[in-house]
């Protein structure tokens, strides 16, 4: 199964995340299909970058976002733009 999640980057201190496509069963840092995105928690203002298309694309195929990348897309409003599609057919 696929799953939306974050991967560390950064140094010591100084989180960086990247939002990614990757297999369940890989390694939180490890291997993963693709990355559609970066959270930084350091910065004030604009701390999401985010391809929503990328993230729309890969919930339609049956990605399960993690609590966190749930929290931050509802954020940037790609799950009201999938549930207005939704509702719309």
């Amino acid at each position: 199964m696929v799953k939306l999640r974050l991967k560390r980057m950064g140094k010591k201190g100084h989180p960086f995340y990247r939002i990614v496509a990757a297999d369940s069963r890989s390694p939180r840092d490890g291997r993963f299909i693709e990355e559609i995105g970066t959270y930084d928690p350091m910065k004030a203002d604009n701390k999401v970058k985010l391809n929503t298309e990328a993230a729309i694309r890969w919930i339609k195929n049956g990605a399960q976002p993690t609590d966190t990348v749930r929290s931050i897309l509802s954020k940037e409003g790609v799950l009201k733009t999938l549930h207005e599609e939704k509702a719309g057919k």
